[in-house]
């Protein structure tokens, strides 16, 4: 991974280039942000750079053995903790693939390179062992700390780190990049940037999953044809929405950006700022058929249920109450 590689992020890649250019890097860093946003790449990028055989100043030249190495994550001198448990990193854990580890000097290079995915499911206990190498460390160790929450640290921790928090991106360098990097229409690049609100790894991620592609389908059917359904139909759509509860959360969100096409439609008269470009069509018909306060009335409830289904609200008449709200203020 080279950071010419990573998109966004503009400040942070400067921040940790600088520090390779003059060689003035803190041993230990905490990289904070969502899931799938790109934590990961930057660590690697840093490691693969400062590894670099070549260093040719800031960024890994991507052919010598070292960088070779990093890309296939077979490199003696960047170490990955791999935690045994799914929702807990012990303090044994810890002990052995950091602090024992970090006592023998690099193999091949002049650094050694830590990364911790998940920091924040470290045990109190194991925090307070990584304390003492964290104040104690050798010159040549780096610590990557990667982590979705930052609060999670002992205080002790964050003092002596330095913490970098991931920004999320535009949608239109999320839509560049969909398009460019994974050829993805434009059309369906603009509902994954959308949807993934600035985190890229999970647009790209969305964009080639065929089943939340299938789910996508389901929504832009049932929000095509509810002005015609009656009772029965929406009883029997609430019913196989609940079928798949474990992604009505992502069905709720794409709900959400719909709708908003639909008020942005019927505010500004125009499509070139839809989301849902592909769908233009059923958008300026509901547009029209609806009132600005029908459309706010179903943007409130998709929101009340999401708040049901966060709390275990029965999830069959959630949503059948919600397709009628629907039905009520478009038709």
């Amino acid at each position: 991974m080279k950071f010419a590689d990573i998109c966004g992020q503009k400040d942070l890649k400067e921040h940790l280039q600088r520090a390779i250019r003059h060689e003035k890097f803190s041993h230990a860093y905490i990289i904070s942000g969502e899931k799938d946003s790109g934590k990961m790449m930057l660590a690697e990028a840093f490691a693969a750079a400062l590894l670099c055989e070549d260093r040719r100043g800031e960024d890994s030249c991507g052919v010598c053995r070292s960088c070779r190495q990093a890309e296939h994550r077979n490199h003696p001198d960047i170490r990955y903790l791999m935690h045994e448990k799914p929702n807990t990193i012990g303090v044994d854990e810890i002990r052995r693939d950091i602090n024992d580890d970090i006592v023998i000097k690099p193999y091949a290079s002049a650094y050694k390179i830590y990364i911790v995915d998940e920091a924040e499911k470290m045990s109190v206990e194991a925090q307070n062992a990584l304390l003492k190498t964290i104040e104690e460390p050798p010159g040549y160790a780096v610590i990557f700390l990667l982590t979705t929450n930052a609060n999670a640290f002992l205080p002790t921790i964050l003092s002596r780190c330095v913490t970098l928090e991931v920004k999320p991106l535009s949608v239109a360098q999320t839509k560049e990049y969909l398009m460019k990097e994974c050829r993805i229409p434009d059309y369906q690049a603009e509902v994954w940037a959308s949807f993934s609100q600035g985190n890229l790894g999970k647009a790209i991620r969305l964009a080639s999953s065929e089943e939340f592609n299938g789910f996508k389908t389901q929504l832009t059917d049932t929000l095509r044809r509810i002005g015609q359904m009656d009772s029965w139909e929406i009883a029997q759509a609430a019913g196989e929405l609940e079928e798949q509860k474990n992604a009505i959360q992502d069905y709720l969100d794409l709900m959400t950006i719909w709708f908003k096409d639909v008020l942005l439609y019927k505010a500004a008269g125009s499509e070139d700022r839809l989301v849902f470009q592909d769908e233009a069509m059923i958008i300026r018909n509901q547009a029209k058929s609806a009132s600005y306060q029908g459309i706010e009335r179903i943007l409130e409830s998709v929101e009340d249920a999401k708040r049901r289904r966060s709390a275990n609200v029965n999830l069959n008449l959630t949503m059948m109450l919600l397709l009628l709200t629907i039905k009520e203020n478009i038709a």
